[in-house]
């Protein structure tokens, strides 16, 4: 499993951060910013709704990475 974030999409709206403080943060530059990126299960509902509610939709999760 693995998430991140798009830094070429992201324009700093900082919504992940706000519902999802335990996954996201804002860098210094202003951008969103992956702290955990493997969260667990018991973050699933923030983690879509961060998803969800991106307007760049810049976050992306994957079961598989590559690699």
């Amino acid at each position: 499993m693995a998430l991140s974030i798009d830094s070429q999409r992201c324009q700093g709206h900082g919504r992940c951060a706000l519902i999802s403080p335990d996954l996201f943060d804002v860098s210094d530059e202003g951008l969103g910013v992956v702290l955990v990126p493997r969260p667990a299960p018991e973050h699933a509902a923030d983690l879509i709704r961060a998803i969800d509610n991106c307007p760049e939709m810049a976050i992306s999760y994957s079961e598989h990475p590559v690699g």
